[in-house]
């Protein structure tokens, strides 16, 4: 289920999605690569809105 209407993603995901930003601001900070955490960020957004988008397919249909 989704946090609010306005975003696909659910309470875990946003956490998971907060604590990525907070790792990837603190490895810029100390020069270090963030590309892995990125990744890892855009597979989760891409999952939920996946997800979402078949919820709203299947409500479509009904």
């Amino acid at each position: 289920m989704a946090l609010t209407s306005k975003d696909p993603y659910n309470a875990r995901e946003t956490a998971q999605i907060i604590a990525l930003g907070f790792r990837i601001a603190r490895r810029e900070e100390l020069g270090k690569p963030t590309a892995a955490l990125e990744r890892q960020a855009d597979r989760i957004r891409e999952q939920a809105e996946k997800r979402e988008a078949e919820k709203a397919k299947a409500r479509k249909k009904s």
